[in-house]
């Protein structure tokens, strides 16, 4: 059943994305690897460093819903070259800073850049992905952003002595406008008008839903209905920002290992978070096509992830042998990640006509989390000198984000009327 979502023109497109998400994972983590050497050249404090490290977030926060309206608008295909545009732009200008200043400038470059490319991948997926393949879709394209987070530590670390910090972050700049380009020439918002596609895969997908040039956004039904899954992907991002942000400096502040071992064991704890996304996109299809409930589908898995993540994440508190916590944390990351695949999938689910203004909200609460979570980890290892209590408040949230759940209800889609932006809710209806 997989096996079409890697061949075929449906399946170049399919890896096409992936390679964004894992292109775009590179520039957003990879300052967090070169942060000890910037923060010895720039004399940051932590506190400094953690709002260079949120930097990012301020603009993917703020355009995220702009952005994905634009997709809904304009379409995938044009939003994402110009966001792929921007970020590459931002990665290479961050191999030229020269203070706090132009670090932090660069940083909402890249941000900027970013904001809406989840939520355009997701409206694109929402036309290129059959419908009872999208948990596993949305949960193997956060599996290739988790290969990245894995994978740019050892590689940031090999390309410093070759390169320098300042050059690593000019050839990652490169290899993003390579991505635009070829996103540019082989993509096409709909599917049937890509001059390689065969009958045969047009069968499996679903109705196009075209660019929204003429029906006005259900702005109240549409923030109602996505509101739910936004808080608790919030409460998700959360931790998420603390890993991808804090988790090498975490080992060389507690265990005073170097740059080199810190990024091995951070490689190690990501490689989990891989694992999770598509596990838990495979989990919540087979749930799905085993019960035909859609709620019980993603609700169950997002509910199993947080509490089994929030369970191992406690043992930071009172482990202190580094390798068991490494393990502590990758099974924590392992619960965390595999919640992507049906919380991502809620928006494909509930308005895929509006894929990419409610993926915007969604994303937006992982802008928010990125700006807040990376200063207050530094503030409160500042103020206290712990590196784990920080850890307390994504326990916390992710218990917040289990009560959340419950609310989700992708089994209610919402429809419009074509000549209405008034919209009302199938209640009975399973997607």
């Amino acid at each position: 059943m997989k096996a079409r979502m890697f061949t075929g023109t449906t399946g170049r497109v399919f890896l096409l994305i992936c390679a964004m998400y894992f292109i775009e994972y590179v520039d957003r983590v990879n300052l967090s690897i070169a942060a000890p050497l910037l923060k010895s050249e720039m004399h940051l404090s932590n506190t400094q460093l953690g709002i260079a490290l949120s930097a990012f977030g301020y603009c993917y926060a703020l355009f995220q819903i702009i952005n994905g309206y634009l997709g809904d608008r304009i379409g995938p295909r044009r939003m994402l070259a110009f966001s792929g545009i921007m970020w590459g732009l931002g990665t290479l200008a961050t191999g030229i800073v020269g203070g706090l200043a132009t670090l932090v400038f660069s940083r909402m470059l890249v941000g900027f850049g970013e904001a809406g490319s989840i939520p355009n991948a997701t409206r694109a997926m929402a036309n290129w992905v059959p419908r009872a393949k999208r948990g596993f879709a949305q949960g193997f394209t956060h599996s290739a952003a988790r290969a990245a987070a894995t994978l740019t530590p050892p590689l940031v670390v090999l390309m410093i002595p070759l390169l320098g910090w300042r050059g690593a972050f000019i050839v990652l700049g490169c290899i993003s406008l390579i991505w635009v380009v070829v996103w540019s020439m082989y993509f096409r918002d709909d599917p049937r008008a890509h001059p390689s596609i065969t009958a045969a895969e047009i069968d499996d997908l679903p109705p196009y839903a075209g660019p929204q040039h003429r029906t006005a956004v259900p702005w109240r039904a549409l923030i109602r209905r996505i509101m739910p899954v936004t808080l608790v992907f919030f409460c998700h991002a959360w931790t998420l920002w603390l890993y991808l942000s804090w988790l090498p400096s975490f080992f060389v502040g507690v265990y005073g290992i170097n740059l080199k071992s810190s990024a091995l064991f951070t490689a190690g704890v990501f490689l989990a978070g891989i694992v999770g996304d598509t596990a838990g996109g495979l989990l919540t299809d087979a749930i799905y096509r085993r019960t035909g409930n859609l709620n019980r589908a993603r609700r169950n898995v997002i509910v199993m992830g947080f509490s089994g993540s929030l369970l191992f994440l406690s043992c930071v508190l009172f482990v202190h042998d580094r390798t068991l916590i490494a393990l502590c944390l990758a099974a924590a990351l392992f619960c965390l990640e595999s919640t992507e695949g049906p919380i991502w999938a809620v928006p494909m689910d509930i308005a895929p006509a509006y894929a990419g203004v409610a993926s915007g909200f969604i994303s937006t609460a992982a802008g928010l989390a990125a700006v807040v979570s990376p200063v207050a980890f530094g503030l409160i290892t500042d103020l206290t000198g712990s590196f784990r209590l920080p850890f307390l408040m994504s326990i916390a949230l992710l218990l917040v984000g289990v009560a959340l759940s419950f609310w989700i209800r992708p089994d209610r889609p919402l429809q419009v009327s074509a000549n209405s932006s008034f919209s009302t809710e199938s209640l009975g209806a399973h997607s």
